[in-house]
């Protein structure tokens, strides 16, 4: 009887289509429809492949991270409960995408440090929050794996990527982080929302890696593919 009424009071409807979905933000028929990426991607950073192969682009121009790993495709409806989740601060979705992620990971990677993309200061006033770091944190408890939200700082306030044409977003980044750690031997596992060009996490993994990280791993809510 308490159970049953505990279980009422939690009780809330889809955040998508508004049908009752107990204690969840998404009733099950929703939650299986959201775009998921195909089977076979490039292990590296997780664009489709006909075969699971590193695709020609990693090939070509290897990132500086190692691997990439994504909960879903990034287009409708995933890409309106981001934007809700960054924008309209409803911060229950950073759990909820938190528990998406771990149950894709497998333990964490075998990673020795959580490290959520680091937004700049003036980023962060205005956001309130770093929606990085509120999908580390529920991982972090899964796995206790710590969370290192300090060694990383966004130095310089760029435009934002989603402003600027795919070509622009890597020269845009050059340079924004700096580490005041020193990572030698550690497997890291970098956080963020979304991953389109890859560039911001592309930069962080090259800056964590002149510190000493021996490997870098990705970690992300939605991964967007070309048109």
């Amino acid at each position: 009887m308490v159970r049953r009424s505990f279980a009422a009071l939690l009780a809330q409807d889809c955040l998508l289509c508004g049908a009752e979905s107990a204690a969840s933000l998404l009733c099950a028929a929703c939650q299986e429809d959201l775009p998921r990426l195909p089977d076979t991607r490039c292990p590296c950073c997780a664009l489709p492949t006909p075969r699971g192969e590193v695709c020609g682009q990693c090939l070509a121009r290897p990132p500086h991270y190692d691997s990439t790993v994504a909960a879903f495709r990034y287009s409708f409806p995933i890409d309106k409960l981001v934007q809700s989740f960054k924008y309209g601060h409803r911060l229950a979705l950073g759990g909820y995408f938190g528990r998406q992620l771990a149950a894709i990971a497998d333990g964490g990677l075998g990673a020795d440090l959580i490290v959520p993309l680091p937004l700049h200061p003036v980023r962060l006033r205005e956001r309130g929050f770093n929606q990085a770091l509120e999908l580390a944190r529920p991982l972090s408890r899964a796995w206790r794996i710590p969370i290192d939200a300090r060694s990383c700082r966004r130095i310089r306030h760029t435009a934002a990527q989603a402003d600027l044409p795919w070509r622009e977003r890597a020269r845009n980044v050059r340079g924004a982080f700096d580490c005041a750690s020193d990572f030698t031997g550690k497997r890291l596992l970098l956080i963020d929302d979304v991953m389109t060009t890859g560039s911001s996490l592309d930069e962080l993994a090259r800056t964590v890696k002149l510190h000493g990280a021996a490997e870098v791993m990705l970690l992300v809510v939605a991964r967007a593919l070309p048109n």
